[in-house]
Parts: C-alpha cells; structure tokens; sequence
C-alpha cells in the first residue's frame, strides 16, 4: 500500500507566488534557460538551472554550478522570499487549462515504495541525465521539483479534496502561459489524517512524468541511509516530494515524430514500403488522428493518413501502443530507426506545438513527420501493471507542474 505523508513545506510567500513559479527545469536548454530567466531574478529557474548565473564558457554541471543552486535557495530563504510552513501537511494544487481542471495532492511519498514497486514506472532511465539531479538535490538538500504521479481514482481522497477547495486559496493565479494555478493547505489534522488513511489503502500509484527525478531523488536518499546508518526510516530523505492526481482527470496528449531522411528511398518507393503494412490516403489538408491505429504523416508538402492493418494490431500491453506500432511496422523496418532513443535521425515533437510545428520542421530540417493519436491514461496503467516499459517519448502531459511552489529539504 502506498505511504504517501504530510510534509513540512517551504514555499513562496503569496505576493511572491506567480513569479516564482516556474516551469520544470528540463523543458529548456540552456539558451532558452537562460532567456527565460533574464529580468526575473525570483524565478525558479534560477534555481533549478543555476548555469544560468554563469558564462557559456562555465560548463553546465560544473561544481560550483551546483554550489549556486545552493546558495540562491539559501539567500530566497533568508530574504523571506521562501517561508517554512510550522506543521507537517499535505497541500491540494489545481491546474486549470482551456477549461480543463486536474487537482492534486501535493505529498512526499516513500523510497521504498520506489524501490519495492509500489511506484510504478513505465519509462528506463538514463544514468547521465540521473547525475545531474542527484548532484542537485544532494547539494541543496532539498527536492525542487515534484514528481508527477497519478493514482486510480479514490472517493475518499475526493471528498477532502472537495471540502478543503471550497475554502480560501492560498495561492491563485495565472501563469504567462495561460495555465492556471490553485493552491490551498490542508491545516485541519484530521483531514489530513483522512488523506494520509485514505492512500493507506491504495495499492499502487504511478509515475506519470518525472522518471527521472524520482530515480534521481530515490538514489539520494539511499546515499543518505548509507552516511547515517542509524536510521529509522522516518527521516526527510526517506521520502520526496510529489504531486498524485486521480486517473481519471488525466490528459495525455500525442507525442509526434520527425525523421530526418527516407532511408535512400525516393518519396514513391518509401510510399510504396509505408503500403506494405498501412492503408495510404492523401488528404486536403493537415491531418491528426481521431482515433486509435490511425496515423498523420506529412511528406513532400502533402499530408496522408495511414491507417494500421488488421496484422499490425495486438493485446500485448506495450506491442499494442500506437507509438510501437509506428515503431515496429514502419520507424524500424522502412526508415531505419533501430533506437529511437539514440539515433540522431529522428526527434519528437510533443503535441502541445501542434502540427503547424511538424511542417515547420520538414520544411527546414527534416524529410517526414508522423502525427499520433495520445497514449491513453489506461494504456499507461496497464504497461505499469504488468511490470513493461513503454518505447521512448510515448507520452506528452499537459499542463506542466510548476516548480518553486513547494520545497522538501531533506533534514
């Protein structure tokens, strides 16, 4: 059963709040990192990518990068910026998008539910991106950015949500993006105790995005068991910071793909090999997929739908995705994509930039792009059920978490 805690919380003040927030560290790169943060020194930002207070010529994860982080976050505190909540709670955070609202509980959860699986993941890690984070955390002392998980709907977990959302917010504002953001602290004990019960009973959740902040967080806190040996497993770095929402007010959005070539084959021949296992139909214009098997795919200046036969299909958890069968029928046999995690030919495009961005890219440095309908909430549940992993970049969520709102430090 999951162990998911109230926590002591360190968080903007409420005139701070909508200048703090920022959006998760590794959407950007570094130049963009960068402009994103110039004129507004309390951004997160700051913090959370702190090679942003240095030169080009200072490597990214060079030491005294990760000092900086340290001491932005110490001087935040210090100037009042930041504030530490006096009691252990849990906090209800609400986004709101088009209309569209997720709200969840803002928690730590257990390493050791990572590590016996009570956390399930559906994506691999990599070891490179893994050390920054952990370099991160470790210097701070401190998680900085939630984790994003998600859980099978609860009506008890629901009816405190209810009740503490029809008080007065403690933050509520709206982002330059147009994401809204709601925020209000659970102070009454026994809500909070109905909660922490309430996720007692719940047998799993699920790492929705994050996988390799919660990778990073679990390994810090397991170097910290090692240098304090007399533990007792109540300690801060047991657990990190997260942000659980039901299942069911979930939404994932498609996870686009360009390739850079045809593999040598000119347009009529890749045409020809796409017919093999795909029906081909040339469209009047832009197309994104209604439903599941179909595919968009623009080439050439002109836009198809492709649409899975029968033989492409299956019951298989992870063989039935969308995004294996693009992967298996067509990425791997026709163009040559043995790993999309390494290969350089292909990228992805998350669905939020639209296809207006898939055009954009063929026209400027690519040869194909491929439209995808979403991965659902349920495929997800369901590859993580069975102990499988999804292909790479199978999963887009919008809207993004914001960093800064809620600070762990480790003890």
């Amino acid at each position: 059963m999951a162990a998911v805690k109230p926590f002591l919380c360190i968080r903007p003040n409420r005139e701070a709040a909508d200048k703090v927030a920022a959006l998760p560290y590794d959407v950007y790169n570094r130049k963009e990192a960068c402009a994103a943060v110039a004129g507004n020194p309390l951004s997160f930002l700051n913090i959370d990518r702190p090679e942003t207070q240095f030169p080009d010529d200072v490597d990214t994860y060079d030491g005294r990068v990760y000092d900086k982080a340290r001491e932005l976050l110490d001087r935040r505190i210090a100037d009042g910026t930041f504030v530490e909540d006096g009691q252990e709670c849990y906090y209800i955070y609400r986004l709101t998008m088009d209309g569209r609202a997720q709200t969840g509980i803002v928690a730590c959860c257990s390493i050791d539910d990572y590590v016996d699986g009570v956390i399930k993941k559906h994506e691999n890690t990599r070891e490179d991106k893994e050390i920054d984070r952990i370099r991160h955390v470790d210097t701070t002392n401190a998680h900085t950015g939630p984790i994003f998980l998600a859980y099978r709907a609860d009506r008890a977990v629901n009816r405190v949500v209810d009740e503490v959302t029809a008080g007065e917010p403690l933050y509520d504002f709206v982002s330059e993006d147009g994401i809204g953001h709601t925020v209000w602290k659970v102070e009454d004990p026994q809500q909070n105790g109905r909660i922490e019960a309430a996720f007692a009973a719940i047998p799993a959740t699920y790492i929705a995005d994050g996988h390799h902040r919660a990778a990073s967080a679990v390994k810090v806190g397991l170097k910290r068991r090692e240098e304090n040996p007399g533990y007792t497993g109540e300690e801060p770095f047991n657990y990190f910071l997260s942000v659980l929402f039901p299942d069911e007010q979930l939404m994932i959005l498609p996870y686009n793909r360009v390739v850079k070539d045809l593999n040598g084959m000119d347009e009529a021949g890749f045409l020809a090999a796409v017919g093999e296992h795909f029906t081909v139909e040339k469209m009047d214009g832009p197309y994104a997929p209604d439903e599941k098997g179909l595919f968009g795919m623009y080439l050439g200046g002109s836009w198809y739908k492709l649409a899975a036969g029968a033989e492409c299909r299956s019951y298989d958890p992870v063989k039935g995705l969308d995004v294996s069968i693009l992967q298996d029928r067509l990425l791997g046999p026709v163009l040559g994509i043995g790993d999309p995690r390494t290969d350089k030919r292909i990228d992805f495009i998350g669905g939020i930039r639209g296809l207006g961005e898939l055009e954009r890219r063929v026209k400027e440095d690519m040869t194909v792009a491929f439209s995808m309908y979403p991965t659902s909430i349920k495929e997800l549940l369901n590859v993580a059920d069975a102990g499988l992993l999804m292909p790479p970049k199978s999963t887009w969520f919008e809207p993004k978490l914001r960093s800064g709102l809620f600070i762990h430090r480790l003890g």
